[in-house]
């Protein structure tokens, strides 16, 4: 990474960093540009060198924690159990307990994302894992109708979802391994399904 490159990514944490600082403290469509710069301590034209408007900024914070958070799995054991595109493969202590685990570690941003569910608009990441895992998963088992895959990822990701919210919402104070075997006796029946 060159100096230009390496200024340009320090300004992008140094932003993101100042987002979740903020939203700390007040709703997304409360924060200004200029709160956000101050916080930041960078110029407005940095700002607009780096961003159209605070909703560039707030999806550019979405997708790096999003990397972040699958950063945790090496790349080769995602894409191997991608290609076999088992939702077993992901409803297992190997891969619950290291999401927990970031989880509680960024406590902090989470409780933000719960908080502000609605501006970071979550969505598109748990429609990302409908259409690369669930999706395939009951594909490969005969279950081809699409609505009857909607409703049970639906119901999967929901329920998933809220024990995590619930966790949060209670300050990660659960033992994590607690928190991983209520996630897979509710998920169980799914699998022993599919």
């Amino acid at each position: 990474m060159n100096k230009s490159e390496s200024k340009f990514h320090n300004t992008a944490i140094k932003m993101n960093e100042a987002l979740f600082r903020l939203l700390d403290k007040k709703d997304f469509r409360d924060i200004s540009i200029l709160e956000l710069c101050r916080e930041a301590g960078v110029n407005r034209s940095t700002f607009y060198a780096h961003y159209e408007n605070t909703h560039d900024l707030l999806q550019e914070t979405r997708d790096n924690f999003i990397r972040k958070c699958l950063d945790i799995y090496p790349v080769d054991e995602r894409r191997a159990d991608m290609k076999s595109a088992r939702v077993e493969n992901f409803v297992s202590e190997r891969y619950i307990v290291p999401y927990l685990k970031f989880i509680k570690e960024h406590h902090k941003y989470f409780k933000i994302f719960v908080d502000n569910i609605g501006d970071f608009n979550i969505v598109s990441f748990y429609q990302l894992l409908l259409e690369k895992l669930w999706i395939p998963s009951c594909e490969s088992r005969g279950i081809t109708d699409k609505t009857l895959i909607t409703y049970m990822s639906k119901f999967y990701l929901n329920g998933m979802t809220a024990i995590v919210n619930e966790w949060i919402s209670n300050g990660c104070e659960d033992d994590i391994l607690f928190v991983c075997e209520v996630i897979i006796l509710c998920v169980r029946p799914l699998k022993e399904e599919l």
